[in-house]
């Protein structure tokens, strides 16, 4: 058992000297408040907000059968890139979007770049205000915002 926690040890320190050394960031994640991108109004980010909220207000109980007329004013609100600490690049964005019964109300959407079914694709989680019935992103969507 020594002789395998022995192993384990070296083989643990020969890496760390081997493995390249990053340069060290101040910050891992890089923050951009409502700039324009072409992403976050792309029209298959659009597509996947759209029939995810198809989906939800068909199979959640006691929410309004509307849909989603339209989706404007799209901006990025935040920008995460991928980090050595956080693999995963993520995008958050907000827009508008106006429902089948004439209302308009915000959106908070995220793009996790690499994240779709069994990692092929990108994962698009969104937020309509007052469409939130179990509460899964916090009051108002606080986590997408």
């Amino acid at each position: 058992m020594a002789r395998i926690s022995g192993f384990a040890v070296a083989l643990a320190t020969s890496l760390a000297t081997v493995a390249p050394q990053l340069p060290a960031q101040a910050a891992d994640t890089v923050a951009v408040y409502a700039q324009e991108d072409s992403i976050c109004g792309h029209g298959s980010v659009q597509s996947a907000v759209r029939n995810g909220f198809h989906y939800q207000v068909r199979h959640v109980p006691h929410l309004p059968d509307v849909g989603i007329v339209d989706l404007y004013n799209a901006r990025l609100t935040r920008y995460e890139p991928a980090t050595f600490n956080n693999p995963i690049e993520r995008r958050y964005c907000a827009a508008t979007v106006r429902l089948t019964d004439g209302q308009d109300r915000p959106v908070w959407y995220l793009i996790e770049y690499g994240q779709g079914f069994a990692g092929l694709g990108d994962n698009v989680e969104f937020c309509v205000l007052g469409f939130d019935r179990w509460n899964v992103y916090n009051a108002e969507c606080s986590v997408l915002r």
